[in-house]
């Protein structure tokens, strides 16, 4: 059976600079951790706020490093440097924008200002792209919350088989 090669995607003009460590990146890694039984390869980089530079990481992550997955965090908020989501839609062939609302929907039960989110989802030939907040706290509750339609997802684009862990995350598959 392959292993599932997910990348991880930090977006921080300060984190990339050393500044503060990447706690948002090491935040995803852990979820996926905690929710699959797979073992899991991760490419794994953090870069700064410029959208060229985002859109060149997340085509390399898909074509040339070939993640199933790819998870960004940072860049998604209203601020003039935050351009995450636009790179991503640069990127993508198709969007999925029921992610984004998904985790805004369910941020908007612990803050207010999860409206000003602009999270999203897409998908670049067979890799899912997925926009997640720049918050480890918001990180989770917005994995908590898409996942269970994330190994799926990955089936229709003719990925790896995704193993979760049942006692931590309950996925869907719909009966064949």
């Amino acid at each position: 059976m392959k292993n599932i090669k997910i990348g991880i995607l930090t977006i921080s003009d300060r984190a990339s600079q050393g500044i503060y460590e990447d706690v948002s990146g090491q935040e995803i890694r852990k979820v996926v951790d905690n929710y699959t039984n797979d073992s899991c390869d991760f490419a794994y980089c953090v870069i700064p706020d410029e959208e060229n530079l985002i859109l060149e990481k997340l085509i390399h992550l898909s074509d040339i490093e070939h993640c199933s997955l790819i998870f960004t965090t940072g860049g998604t908020g209203p601020a003039l440097r935050d351009v995450t989501p636009e790179a991503t839609e640069k990127a993508c062939q198709k969007m999925l924008p029921g992610f984004g609302e998904l985790m805004r929907t369910e941020s908007l039960k612990q803050v207010p200002t999860a409206i000003l989110s602009r999270q999203t989802a897409g998908i670049r030939n067979q890799t899912l792209i997925v926009n997640l907040p720049g918050k480890p706290s918001a990180i989770e509750t917005c994995l908590k919350a898409i996942f269970p339609a994330i190994p799926y997802c990955i089936d229709l684009l003719e990925g790896p088989f995704m193993i979760c862990n049942p006692e931590n995350i309950q996925i869907f598959r719909p009966k064949k």
